[in-house]
Protein backbone atom coordinates (compact mmCIF):
# COMPACT_ATOMS: atom_id res chain seq x y z
CA UNK A 1 0.00 0.00 0.00
CA UNK A 2 1.08 3.50 -0.80
CA UNK A 3 -0.89 6.41 1.46
CA UNK A 4 -0.32 9.71 -0.26
CA UNK A 5 -0.08 12.96 1.49
CA UNK A 6 -28.13 16.34 -21.66
CA UNK A 7 -31.14 14.48 -23.11
CA UNK A 8 -32.98 10.77 -23.56
CA UNK A 9 -32.33 8.60 -20.66
CA UNK A 10 -33.63 5.43 -22.51
CA UNK A 11 -32.11 2.03 -21.47
CA UNK A 12 -31.19 -0.21 -19.03
CA UNK A 13 -30.86 0.66 -15.54
CA UNK A 14 -27.60 -1.10 -15.00
CA UNK A 15 -24.40 -1.35 -17.49
CA UNK A 16 -24.08 -5.16 -16.90
CA UNK A 17 -27.63 -6.30 -18.74
CA UNK A 18 -28.62 -5.95 -22.66
CA UNK A 19 -26.49 -6.86 -25.70
CA UNK A 20 -23.69 -5.07 -26.65
CA UNK A 21 -24.63 -2.84 -29.65
CA UNK A 22 -23.40 -3.13 -33.14
CA UNK A 23 -21.72 -0.47 -34.14
CA UNK A 24 -19.76 0.94 -30.78
CA UNK A 25 -16.61 1.73 -30.75
CA UNK A 26 -16.16 0.20 -27.12
CA UNK A 27 -12.90 -1.84 -27.18
CA UNK A 28 -14.16 -4.90 -25.99
CA UNK A 29 -13.77 -8.34 -27.31
CA UNK A 30 -14.00 -11.77 -28.04
CA UNK A 31 -14.23 -11.20 -24.05
CA UNK A 32 -13.50 -13.04 -20.36
CA UNK A 33 -14.84 -16.23 -19.20
CA UNK A 34 -17.52 -17.08 -16.64
CA UNK A 35 -15.51 -19.93 -14.72
CA UNK A 36 -12.26 -21.22 -13.37
CA UNK A 37 -12.67 -24.31 -16.00
CA UNK A 38 -12.92 -22.02 -19.12
CA UNK A 39 -9.85 -19.62 -18.00
CA UNK A 40 -7.19 -18.76 -20.94
CA UNK A 41 -3.77 -20.59 -20.70
CA UNK A 42 -1.57 -19.07 -18.19
CA UNK A 43 1.02 -17.98 -21.08
CA UNK A 44 -0.27 -15.74 -23.87
CA UNK A 45 1.53 -15.22 -27.20
CA UNK A 46 1.54 -12.07 -29.52
CA UNK A 47 2.45 -11.75 -33.19
CA UNK A 48 2.57 -8.72 -35.24
CA UNK A 49 0.76 -9.87 -38.40
CA UNK A 50 1.43 -5.93 -40.29
CA UNK A 51 2.31 -2.20 -39.71
CA UNK A 52 -0.89 -0.78 -41.57
CA UNK A 53 -0.14 2.55 -40.98
CA UNK A 54 2.79 4.61 -40.37
CA UNK A 55 4.06 8.92 -39.91
CA UNK A 56 1.14 9.59 -38.05
CA UNK A 57 1.26 12.79 -35.70
CA UNK A 58 0.36 12.46 -31.93
CA UNK A 59 -2.31 9.88 -32.40
CA UNK A 60 -4.27 9.12 -29.36
CA UNK A 61 -8.24 7.45 -29.88
CA UNK A 62 -8.99 5.01 -32.44
CA UNK A 63 -12.39 4.15 -33.82
CA UNK A 64 -12.80 1.06 -36.34
CA UNK A 65 -15.32 1.93 -38.79
CA UNK A 66 -17.56 -0.96 -39.92
CA UNK A 67 -16.26 -0.79 -43.73
CA UNK A 68 -12.93 -1.67 -41.95
CA UNK A 69 -11.65 1.53 -42.10
CA UNK A 70 -10.05 3.45 -38.71
CA UNK A 71 -10.28 6.87 -37.52
CA UNK A 72 -7.96 8.30 -35.81
CA UNK A 73 -7.67 10.94 -33.01
CA UNK A 74 -4.52 13.53 -33.39
CA UNK A 75 -3.73 14.72 -30.32
CA UNK A 76 -1.63 18.13 -30.83
CA UNK A 77 -2.98 19.05 -34.58
CA UNK A 78 -7.20 18.83 -33.30
CA UNK A 79 -7.78 16.80 -36.70
CA UNK A 80 -9.19 13.04 -37.40
CA UNK A 81 -7.02 10.95 -39.84
CA UNK A 82 -9.10 7.88 -41.66
CA UNK A 83 -6.85 5.40 -42.40
CA UNK A 84 -7.94 2.72 -45.03
CA UNK A 85 -7.89 -0.58 -43.33
CA UNK A 86 -6.87 -2.65 -46.10
CA UNK A 87 -3.31 -0.04 -47.61
CA UNK A 88 -2.81 1.79 -44.64
CA UNK A 89 -3.20 4.57 -46.80
CA UNK A 90 -4.47 8.14 -44.82
CA UNK A 91 -6.37 11.07 -45.60
CA UNK A 92 -8.18 14.04 -43.43
CA UNK A 93 -11.20 13.33 -42.11
CA UNK A 94 -11.42 16.65 -40.38
CA UNK A 95 -10.81 18.85 -37.93
CA UNK A 96 -12.14 19.03 -34.77
CA UNK A 97 -12.73 23.29 -33.94
CA UNK A 98 -11.97 24.21 -30.31
CA UNK A 99 -9.46 21.60 -29.41
CA UNK A 100 -6.53 23.69 -27.15
CA UNK A 101 -3.33 21.06 -27.31
CA UNK A 102 -1.52 21.81 -24.36
CA UNK A 103 0.92 19.41 -22.26
CA UNK A 104 -1.15 16.34 -21.91
CA UNK A 105 -4.61 17.74 -23.26
CA UNK A 106 -6.00 17.71 -26.60
CA UNK A 107 -8.24 15.86 -28.90
CA UNK A 108 -7.94 12.46 -27.30
CA UNK A 109 -10.58 9.62 -26.85
CA UNK A 110 -12.76 8.94 -30.05
CA UNK A 111 -15.92 6.80 -30.22
CA UNK A 112 -18.91 5.48 -32.56
CA UNK A 113 -22.29 5.85 -31.90
CA UNK A 114 -24.11 2.45 -31.15
CA UNK A 115 -26.32 3.65 -33.41
CA UNK A 116 -23.84 4.30 -36.55
CA UNK A 117 -25.45 2.34 -39.06
CA UNK A 118 -28.39 4.91 -38.66
CA UNK A 119 -27.09 8.32 -37.25
CA UNK A 120 -23.21 8.04 -38.53
CA UNK A 121 -22.40 9.86 -35.13
CA UNK A 122 -18.79 10.16 -34.30
CA UNK A 123 -18.54 11.11 -30.32
CA UNK A 124 -14.97 12.88 -29.44
CA UNK A 125 -13.38 14.03 -26.14
CA UNK A 126 -11.11 16.94 -26.34
CA UNK A 127 -9.69 19.57 -24.50
CA UNK A 128 -10.77 23.44 -24.88
CA UNK A 129 -9.43 26.75 -23.83
CA UNK A 130 -11.18 26.63 -20.58
CA UNK A 131 -12.57 22.72 -20.16
CA UNK A 132 -12.42 18.83 -21.39
CA UNK A 133 -15.50 18.28 -23.44
CA UNK A 134 -17.38 15.72 -25.78
CA UNK A 135 -18.75 16.50 -28.99
CA UNK A 136 -20.54 14.58 -31.87
CA UNK A 137 -19.91 14.80 -35.27
CA UNK A 138 -21.67 13.62 -38.51
CA UNK A 139 -19.29 11.63 -40.87
CA UNK A 140 -19.89 11.36 -44.27
CA UNK A 141 -17.10 8.96 -46.19
CA UNK A 142 -18.42 10.66 -49.96
CA UNK A 143 -17.15 13.92 -49.35
CA UNK A 144 -13.85 15.31 -50.01
CA UNK A 145 -10.98 14.61 -47.42
CA UNK A 146 -10.97 17.10 -44.52
CA UNK A 147 -14.30 17.57 -44.88
CA UNK A 148 -16.08 14.27 -43.89
CA UNK A 149 -16.96 15.62 -40.44
CA UNK A 150 -19.99 17.78 -39.41
CA UNK A 151 -18.80 20.39 -37.42
CA UNK A 152 -18.74 19.40 -33.63
CA UNK A 153 -22.18 19.66 -31.46
CA UNK A 154 -20.91 19.58 -28.00
CA UNK A 155 -23.15 17.19 -25.91
CA UNK A 156 -20.89 17.63 -22.50
CA UNK A 157 -18.88 20.26 -20.83
CA UNK A 158 -17.18 21.29 -17.83
CA UNK A 159 -14.89 18.53 -17.13
CA UNK A 160 -11.59 20.00 -15.34
CA UNK A 161 -8.57 20.67 -17.28
CA UNK A 162 -5.09 20.60 -16.62
CA UNK A 163 -1.14 20.54 -18.12
CA UNK A 164 -1.93 16.79 -16.71
CA UNK A 165 -4.25 14.56 -15.85
CA UNK A 166 -6.78 15.20 -18.73
CA UNK A 167 -8.36 11.65 -18.62
CA UNK A 168 -9.99 11.31 -22.48
CA UNK A 169 -10.99 7.77 -23.01
CA UNK A 170 -15.09 7.15 -23.95
CA UNK A 171 -16.14 4.26 -24.86
CA UNK A 172 -20.14 3.18 -25.31
CA UNK A 173 -21.02 0.11 -23.30
CA UNK A 174 -23.23 -2.65 -23.55
CA UNK A 175 -25.94 -1.23 -22.66
CA UNK A 176 -25.79 1.77 -25.13
CA UNK A 177 -24.66 4.35 -22.65
CA UNK A 178 -21.45 6.66 -22.82
CA UNK A 179 -18.35 5.69 -20.40
CA UNK A 180 -15.69 8.96 -20.09
CA UNK A 181 -12.32 8.54 -17.99
CA UNK A 182 -11.59 11.96 -16.43
CA UNK A 183 -8.60 12.94 -14.64
CA UNK A 184 -7.87 14.54 -11.43
CA UNK A 185 -5.71 17.33 -13.54
CA UNK A 186 -3.23 17.37 -10.92
CA UNK A 187 -5.59 18.44 -8.00
CA UNK A 188 -5.92 15.43 -6.14
CA UNK A 189 -9.29 16.64 -3.94
CA UNK A 190 -11.27 16.53 -7.06
CA UNK A 191 -11.14 12.68 -7.11
CA UNK A 192 -13.30 12.03 -3.65
CA UNK A 193 -15.43 15.11 -4.48
CA UNK A 194 -18.80 13.66 -5.96
CA UNK A 195 -19.49 16.97 -7.11
CA UNK A 196 -16.53 17.59 -9.22
CA UNK A 197 -16.27 15.42 -12.56
CA UNK A 198 -12.28 15.45 -12.26
CA UNK A 199 -11.23 11.67 -11.23
CA UNK A 200 -14.16 9.54 -12.26
CA UNK A 201 -15.78 7.61 -14.34
CA UNK A 202 -18.85 8.90 -15.74
CA UNK A 203 -21.84 7.46 -17.34
CA UNK A 204 -24.27 9.51 -19.63
CA UNK A 205 -26.80 8.79 -22.51
CA UNK A 206 -25.67 9.82 -25.81
CA UNK A 207 -27.47 12.45 -25.67
CA UNK A 208 -24.96 13.95 -22.49
CA UNK A 209 -27.73 13.60 -19.76
CA UNK A 210 -27.07 11.33 -16.42
CA UNK A 211 -27.47 7.59 -17.48
CA UNK A 212 -30.66 5.83 -15.63
CA UNK A 213 -29.55 3.77 -13.04
CA UNK A 214 -26.61 5.93 -12.10
CA UNK A 215 -25.81 6.84 -8.35
CA UNK A 216 -27.21 9.34 -8.19
CA UNK A 217 -30.12 10.11 -10.70
CA UNK A 218 -28.91 13.65 -11.15
CA UNK A 219 -25.68 13.09 -11.89
CA UNK A 220 -23.30 11.15 -14.74
CA UNK A 221 -20.61 10.33 -11.90
CA UNK A 222 -20.55 6.49 -12.14
CA UNK A 223 -17.32 5.67 -10.02
CA UNK A 224 -14.60 7.90 -8.48
CA UNK A 225 -11.36 8.00 -6.37
CA UNK A 226 -9.52 8.01 -9.66
CA UNK A 227 -6.06 9.81 -10.60
CA UNK A 228 -6.08 9.50 -14.20
CA UNK A 229 -8.45 6.92 -15.72
CA UNK A 230 -6.68 5.92 -19.17
CA UNK A 231 -8.27 2.64 -20.58
CA UNK A 232 -12.11 0.67 -20.79
CA UNK A 233 -12.98 -1.90 -22.23
CA UNK A 234 -15.98 -4.62 -21.29
CA UNK A 235 -15.69 -8.14 -21.01
CA UNK A 236 -18.18 -11.10 -22.72
CA UNK A 237 -20.35 -10.49 -18.87
CA UNK A 238 -20.46 -6.95 -19.48
CA UNK A 239 -18.01 -6.46 -16.69
CA UNK A 240 -16.43 -3.11 -17.00
CA UNK A 241 -12.19 -2.63 -16.62
CA UNK A 242 -10.37 0.71 -16.08
CA UNK A 243 -6.56 1.09 -16.72
CA UNK A 244 -5.64 3.99 -14.21
CA UNK A 245 -2.36 5.90 -13.88
CA UNK A 246 -0.11 5.78 -10.66
CA UNK A 247 2.07 8.45 -9.23
CA UNK A 248 5.27 7.34 -7.87
CA UNK A 249 4.39 3.87 -7.18
CA UNK A 250 1.61 1.57 -8.41
CA UNK A 251 -0.21 1.74 -11.80
CA UNK A 252 -3.73 -0.21 -11.69
CA UNK A 253 -6.19 -2.15 -13.34
CA UNK A 254 -9.30 -1.90 -11.53
CA UNK A 255 -13.15 -3.79 -11.65
CA UNK A 256 -15.18 -0.68 -11.92
CA UNK A 257 -18.45 -1.63 -10.15
CA UNK A 258 -21.60 1.66 -9.89
CA UNK A 259 -20.70 3.92 -6.86
CA UNK A 260 -17.18 2.75 -6.14
CA UNK A 261 -14.35 4.65 -4.10
CA UNK A 262 -11.00 3.90 -5.73
CA UNK A 263 -8.93 5.09 -3.33
CA UNK A 264 -7.15 8.13 -4.98
CA UNK A 265 -5.80 10.39 -3.11
CA UNK A 266 -5.88 7.94 0.05
CA UNK A 267 -4.42 4.79 -1.52
CA UNK A 268 -2.29 4.32 -4.56
CA UNK A 269 -2.57 0.46 -5.92
CA UNK A 270 -3.68 -1.80 -3.13
CA UNK A 271 -4.67 -0.62 0.33
CA UNK A 272 -4.73 -2.47 3.55
CA UNK A 273 -8.56 -3.12 4.51
CA UNK A 274 -8.97 0.03 5.59
CA UNK A 275 -11.89 1.99 4.66
CA UNK A 276 -14.34 1.74 1.71
CA UNK A 277 -11.90 2.03 -0.77
CA UNK A 278 -12.17 -0.89 -3.71
CA UNK A 279 -8.90 -2.39 -4.61
CA UNK A 280 -7.13 -2.75 -8.42
CA UNK A 281 -7.30 -6.48 -9.42
CA UNK A 282 -3.74 -5.85 -10.61
CA UNK A 283 -0.91 -3.36 -10.16
CA UNK A 284 2.33 -2.40 -11.56
CA UNK A 285 5.81 -0.16 -10.88
CA UNK A 286 5.10 3.01 -12.52
CA UNK A 287 8.06 2.52 -14.69
CA UNK A 288 6.44 -0.88 -15.76
CA UNK A 289 3.61 0.13 -17.26
CA UNK A 290 1.94 4.11 -16.92
CA UNK A 291 -1.16 1.99 -18.66
CA UNK A 292 -2.80 3.63 -20.86
CA UNK A 293 -5.52 1.81 -23.52
CA UNK A 294 -7.34 -1.37 -22.87
CA UNK A 295 -8.98 -3.96 -24.96
CA UNK A 296 -10.35 -7.53 -23.89
CA UNK A 297 -9.91 -10.35 -26.87
CA UNK A 298 -9.29 -13.92 -26.33
CA UNK A 299 -10.23 -14.18 -22.48
CA UNK A 300 -7.75 -11.72 -21.21
CA UNK A 301 -7.37 -7.73 -20.69
CA UNK A 302 -4.70 -6.55 -23.29
CA UNK A 303 -3.02 -2.95 -21.99
CA UNK A 304 -0.72 -0.51 -23.55
CA UNK A 305 1.66 0.71 -21.49
CA UNK A 306 3.56 3.92 -22.14
CA UNK A 307 6.85 4.72 -20.19
CA UNK A 308 6.75 0.38 -20.31
CA UNK A 309 6.60 0.24 -23.75
CA UNK A 310 5.07 -2.77 -23.65
CA UNK A 311 2.10 -4.94 -23.96
CA UNK A 312 0.34 -6.52 -21.22
CA UNK A 313 -1.74 -9.60 -20.98
CA UNK A 314 -3.78 -10.17 -17.89
CA UNK A 315 -5.78 -13.28 -18.32
CA UNK A 316 -9.27 -13.88 -16.59
CA UNK A 317 -11.49 -16.17 -14.74
CA UNK A 318 -14.60 -14.31 -13.93
CA UNK A 319 -13.77 -11.13 -12.37
CA UNK A 320 -10.59 -12.10 -11.18
CA UNK A 321 -7.33 -13.08 -12.96
CA UNK A 322 -6.66 -16.44 -13.26
CA UNK A 323 -2.68 -16.04 -13.83
CA UNK A 324 0.19 -13.38 -13.80
CA UNK A 325 0.53 -10.59 -16.17
CA UNK A 326 2.41 -11.37 -18.98
CA UNK A 327 4.50 -8.57 -20.98
CA UNK A 328 4.97 -8.70 -24.76
CA UNK A 329 6.46 -6.23 -27.44
CA UNK A 330 8.90 -4.89 -24.97
CA UNK A 331 11.05 -2.28 -25.90
CA UNK A 332 9.92 -3.39 -29.69
CA UNK A 333 7.94 -0.10 -30.96
CA UNK A 334 8.20 2.56 -28.12
CA UNK A 335 5.41 3.93 -26.32
CA UNK A 336 1.90 2.13 -26.69
CA UNK A 337 -0.73 4.42 -25.67
CA UNK A 338 -4.39 2.51 -27.63
CA UNK A 339 -5.27 -1.02 -28.00
CA UNK A 340 -8.81 -1.51 -29.82
CA UNK A 341 -9.93 -5.03 -30.81
CA UNK A 342 -10.19 -5.83 -33.85
CA UNK A 343 -12.17 -8.60 -33.85
CA UNK A 344 -11.57 -12.38 -32.68
CA UNK A 345 -8.17 -12.57 -32.00
CA UNK A 346 -7.07 -9.41 -33.67
CA UNK A 347 -6.33 -6.44 -31.86
CA UNK A 348 -5.32 -2.53 -32.92
CA UNK A 349 -2.01 -1.41 -31.35
CA UNK A 350 -1.36 2.40 -31.33
CA UNK A 351 1.95 3.74 -30.77
CA UNK A 352 2.71 7.09 -29.29
CA UNK A 353 6.54 8.05 -30.03
CA UNK A 354 5.19 11.49 -31.20
CA UNK A 355 3.85 12.73 -28.32
CA UNK A 356 6.70 15.03 -26.80
CA UNK A 357 7.79 11.97 -24.30
CA UNK A 358 9.28 9.91 -27.11
CA UNK A 359 12.03 9.05 -29.39
CA UNK A 360 10.49 9.20 -32.53
CA UNK A 361 12.30 6.63 -35.18
CA UNK A 362 11.53 6.81 -38.99
CA UNK A 363 7.95 5.93 -39.78
CA UNK A 364 6.74 6.58 -35.84
CA UNK A 365 4.11 6.77 -34.68
CA UNK A 366 2.22 3.42 -36.23
CA UNK A 367 -0.77 1.30 -36.07
CA UNK A 368 -0.20 -2.08 -35.84
CA UNK A 369 -1.98 -5.02 -36.37
CA UNK A 370 -1.34 -7.70 -33.93
CA UNK A 371 -2.78 -11.78 -33.31
CA UNK A 372 -3.26 -12.34 -29.70
CA UNK A 373 -4.15 -15.60 -27.66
Amino acid sequence: MALLGAGCSSGPAEPESGPSSPGSASPSGSGSPSAASDAPPDKGSVEVVRTLATGLKSPWGLAPLPDGNLLVASRDEGEIIQVDGDSGKTSEAGQVAGVDAEGEGGLLGLALSPDFATDQLVYAYFTTASDNRIASMRYDPKKPAGERLSAPSTIFKGIPKGFTHNGGRIAFGPDKMLYVGTGETGDKGLAQDKESLGGKILRMTPEGEPARGNPDQDSVVWSYGHRNVQGLAWDEDRRLWASEFGQDTWDELNRIEKDGNYGWPDVEGEGDGDGDFRNPVEQWRTADASPSGIAVAEGSVWMAGLRGERLWRIPLSGDKPSAKPQAFLEGEYGRLRTVVSAGGDKLWVVTNETDGRGSPEKDDDRILEVRVR
